[in-house]
């Protein structure tokens, strides 16, 4: 009986506060603030970062790309968590702006995925003397990028968009299961890849002057890529809506 409750707590919540027309509303309010604000701190942590850090004792300059590589890789994995979580809220509470989101997500989570592949080969040419090798955290990495083009593809196929929402969204669940090998993978298997410098159990092995211009480029990354979802979210929202009154007065 308390659990009916809860549910039905949830789902009047969920369904008052995540209806499309909502979203739009909002996110139109928010979007300049996220921009602005994230682009300005992205600047200034690169600028920082590129700029004004010294020189790495072991890898000299060519550490500096974790400006650019670190924010893309822990966003690519955390937008995928973000995506499965989306699909479940879909599938539990049958709420169709989670479906819409989560098929927004695919797309920028694709392109960032890619980001975090290519900054990491460069980084790799002077650090390992290669721009690729089946290292474990690169491969599983790559199969993460492939999900997502998978995912695209998939949703793609299908005509029906009900179906295509409730099969992605299966996927998208299960598939979750790759974020966890990816974030072991350094300590499961031997790897060429460095372990993290920055987790929440231990000190942060990284020097402050070079990790708090880190921490800044994570924050303003993350800023921009939610604009990327915003946007991509609107494009979805206008697909699945068009035919509505109320997006008339929006677009």
């Amino acid at each position: 009986m308390l659990r009916e409750i809860i549910n039905t707590v949830i789902k009047k919540f969920i369904h008052q506060f995540a209806s499309p027309k909502t979203y739009f509303l909002q996110v139109k309010r928010l979007y300049p603030w996220v921009f602005y604000i994230s682009i300005a701190i992205y600047v200034v942590a690169i600028t920082w970062g590129l700029l004004f850090t010294p020189k790495d004792f072991v890898q000299g300059n060519s550490y500096r790309i974790i400006y650019f590589h670190v924010p893309a890789s822990f966003i690519a994995q955390s937008l995928y968590a973000a995506m499965a979580f989306s699909s479940a809220v879909y599938l539990i509470w049958k709420v169709k702006l989670a479906a819409y989101l989560s098929r927004s997500i695919a797309p920028v989570g694709a392109t960032v995925t890619l980001i975090a592949l290519i900054s990491g080969s460069i980084w790799g040419i002077p650090t390992w003397g290669t721009w690729w090798e089946w290292d474990a955290r690169i491969t599983s990495t790559l199969i993460l990028f492939i999900m997502y083009l998978g995912l695209i593809s998939l949703h793609n196929s299908f005509n029906n968009f009900e179906k295509a929402d409730k099969l992605f969204s299966y996927l998208a669940i299960i598939g979750f299961i790759q974020i966890p090998i990816i974030k072991k993978s350094v300590d499961w298997w031997s790897s060429l890849h460095q372990p993290a410098s920055i987790t929440i159990s231990d000190k942060p092995s990284i020097d402050p002057v070079m990790l708090y211009p880190l921490f800044l480029s994570i924050i303003g990354f993350s800023g921009l890529v939610a604009c990327l979802v915003i946007l991509s979210s609107k494009v979805q929202i206008y697909k699945r809506e068009k035919n509505k009154n109320w997006i008339k007065d929006y677009v």
